[in-house]
């Protein structure tokens, strides 16, 4: 079920192999996406297949690859930027490089019994919603949205011990880092790049990320990388020297050597998998 506001689309749809095969998913790819997932379920999210041990909620970017593996009652809402833009609506719930372009992980909300009842009720409050047609319903849809980015930024906080107001400095740091990595990792390739960005020095740059990731700056910047060289070659008909070229290499053999160092494979050889 989708709701259409002039530009503003908004929807919810079953998360299960039924919608895998139906090509749903690839109708909403470019719209922003909030995923409740039961516990048991098992997801594939891009190249990576995960199975859930609690009930969850996990947030996800335009493009990002999503596949029910084996999946009942799993519940997706999405939404174009004209809707709710995550960058612009930031300041208003603080969730842009935690919840969205995180680039430190696959951001899951792992919910306890009462977290998840307390989500599937404004779920369902969006479901009423979605059946609704007075002048409320669109403003309604995007309040319960905000609802639900506003707990799940609590949640995420609170289970990374960082919600005490004395270290929201560190958490507004980590959420810049995380940000500029995702708008510029196409373009700047090194953690100097970075750090003269946060006007800090490279070693203070990895201290502060070592918060919160077991990785460095430089793993964190070259995982994104590597990210988007298997998406455009697993879901794109772009050579490979066309992908290092879009990556800002422009030379391909090496590209080839930093993708293959990185994977265990050559980018070939991985396009091959999903032929």
């Amino acid at each position: 079920m989708i709701k259409e506001f002039s530009y503003k689309k908004f929807g919810k749809l079953e998360f299960s192999k039924t919608s895998a095969q139906s090509d749903s998913l690839n109708k909403i790819r470019e719209h922003i996406k909030v995923l409740f997932i039961p516990k048991n379920a098992i997801i594939q999210v891009d190249f990576q297949e995960i199975a859930m041990k609690t009930d969850a909620l996990l947030f996800i970017n335009p493009h990002v690859i999503l596949k029910p593996c084996e999946t009942i009652g799993g519940q997706l809402m999405h939404f174009n930027k004209d809707f709710y833009c995550v960058e612009i609506h930031d300041h208003e719930v603080a969730c842009d490089g935690i919840l969205y372009n995180n680039v430190f992980e696959i951001p899951f909300i792992n919910l306890n019994e009462e977290q998840s009842v307390e989500i599937q009720k404004i779920i369902s409050d969006i479901q009423f919603e979605l059946g609704n047609e007075d002048s409320s319903t669109e403003e309604m849809l995007r309040t319960l949205l905000k609802l639900i980015i506003l707990k799940s930024t609590r949640i995420w906080k609170q289970q990374h011990q960082l919600s005490d107001s004395v270290q929201q400095a560190d958490v507004q740091f980590l959420r810049k880092f995380s940000k500029l990595v995702e708008q510029h990792f196409k373009t700047h390739h090194t953690v100097a790049d970075y750090a003269d960005m946060l006007c800090i020095t490279p070693k203070n740059l990895s201290k502060k990320i070592s918060m919160v990731s077991k990785e460095t700056p430089n793993d964190i910047i070259k995982n994104r990388i590597i990210l988007e060289s298997k998406r455009l070659l697993a879901h794109t008909t772009m050579n490979v020297k066309e992908v290092a070229y879009s990556l800002n290499y422009d030379d391909d053999a090496y590209f080839v050597r930093f993708f293959t160092k990185h994977t265990g494979i050559s980018p070939t050889n991985f396009r091959k998998q999903f032929k």
